[in-house]
């Protein structure tokens, strides 16, 4: 698996750590829990989104693009990081955001919002849950073009073949890590949302025949719907790669218990798990991604699902913690 063919920017220096959750794995009884740290990534306050930039922005800037557009919830991380790193690229960068809670977008509102406003992002156009938002970021590209400007679209959540490389890579690195720590670990639990950071860990475990189950814990799909998406995008992946033992479907596996009223709406086990992670730990999750995913992981565990050494893989999203305190008080 050779990714040194695909053009990257770096965001992180060196890797991100694996850590093993002493006092979360004392509380539950075991089995040994390891936590690869990917909130501890480069760019504002980190998250999973920035491995998948290095690869969209180097595609961006081979492009010769001077603005980014990208798309998200009112609370994105992914357009949070996406804004940084045009930053960080000196590009400008508009956001598309789509109130999928209904009336959740406030101007004024904290956690990622207000990142958005402090980095200086261009625009921000707000849409209502169930638009055509690819077709409303293509609207807003032709708008630049016809002013002379060079826009580049990249996809909600970073999550094509060029956004899950950065998955791919991660895969690459956590193994080597677990075989420098003399760890063997039997399951590795990932959030598993627009599907980039599920397809392309799994491909990378693929593509280093590893044979190690990767479970995602859906947030916003169904069992059905997702593990389609998911091995749709492996299999781009795969071929991008020229992997000759791709990603098989058997080989996704989701669990869709833990979303509960929907996308970004809190639950009670997510704000236990937020809540244990902190106290335990203290380690912040979020509430939308790694709460829920948390709080599936610990409840595999306890039904005996998961077992032997497990390794969650932290993606990030701490900033949208500020904007549902509510929940937590």
């Amino acid at each position: 698996m050779n990714l040194a063919q695909f053009p990257r920017r770096r965001y992180t220096a060196g890797f991100t750590p694996i850590e093993k959750l002493e006092n979360l794995t004392r509380y539950l009884g075991g089995p040994d829990i390891y936590m690869k740290r990917d909130d501890l990534l480069g760019l504002a306050a980190g998250g999973n989104k920035t491995r998948k930039l290095e690869f969209l922005m180097a595609d961006a800037l081979e492009q010769r693009a001077d603005t980014v557009i990208t798309c998200g919830a009112v609370q994105s991380n992914h357009c949070r990081l996406t804004l940084a790193a045009a930053v960080k690229e000196g590009v400008k960068c508009q956001l598309v955001l789509e109130q999928r809670v209904p009336g959740s977008y406030n101007e004024d509102a904290s956690g990622n919002n207000f990142l958005y406003n402090l980095m200086g992002v261009e625009k921000i156009y707000v849409v209502d849950g169930g638009s055509d938002v690819a077709g409303k970021m293509r609207a807003v590209a032709d708008e630049l073009i016809a002013k002379g400007r060079k826009p580049y679209i990249s996809p909600g959540g970073g999550s094509n073949e060029i956004g899950a490389l950065g998955y791919a890579s991660c895969a690459q690195e956590t193994l080597a890590q677990l075989f420098d720590m003399g760890v063997k670990v039997d399951n590795i639990v990932l959030t598993s949302g627009s599907a980039g950071t599920h397809a392309g860990f799994l491909t990378g475990i693929a593509g280093m025949n590893a044979g190690i189950p990767v479970t995602g814990i859906g947030i916003n799909k169904g069992r059905d719907a997702q593990t389609e998406s998911v091995y749709n995008l492996c299999v781009k992946l795969g071929d991008k790669l020229g992997l000759k033992t791709p990603v098989d479907k058997s080989d996704v596996i989701v669990f869709d218990d833990y979303i509960g009223d929907g996308y970004s709406r809190p639950t009670q086990g997510m704000v236990e798990a937020v809540k244990l992670l902190a106290r335990t730990e203290a380690i912040l999750l979020d509430p939308v991604y790694t709460g829920k995913a948390m709080h599936g992981m610990i409840d595999l565990i306890k039904k005996g699902i998961l077992t032997g050494t497990v390794l969650f893989l932290h993606t990030g999203g701490s900033p949208a913690l500020y904007a549902y305190q509510k929940e937590f008080m």
